[in-house]
């Protein structure tokens, strides 16, 4: 399909940026299911390293790293997302209390 005229052939910076954000918001979650899931391939040769005590480490520290990730995308899409709602008079539908959307 042929573009227009009048039509940029890129989105706007910060639209690009926001969609961006939100697919790490989706990608977020099976990043961490890996991470949190690649301890149990870690095989056990006869010796003592990677132990339990690393393992516990590794753990909480990509626990730790999931949950700063998570904050720093809610920080960025928030004011975007504020704007948005402003935008378009109130929150999306379905999203409200009691609304199974």
């Amino acid at each position: 399909m042929p573009r227009g005229a009048g039509q940029p052939l890129f989105l706007a910076r910060r639209s690009y940026r926001r969609r961006r954000m939100m697919d790490g918001g989706r990608v977020l979650p099976l990043l961490g299911a890996v991470l949190l899931l690649l301890p149990g391939l870690w095989h056990s040769d006869g010796s003592d390293w990677p132990g339990t005590g690393a393992g516990g480490i590794y753990l909480f520290l990509v626990w730790s790293g999931l949950i700063l990730a998570a904050f720093g995308l809610a920080r960025g899409l928030g004011p975007a997302l504020e704007a948005e709602e402003e935008a378009v008079g109130g929150p999306p539908l379905g999203t409200g209390p009691g609304e199974d959307g």
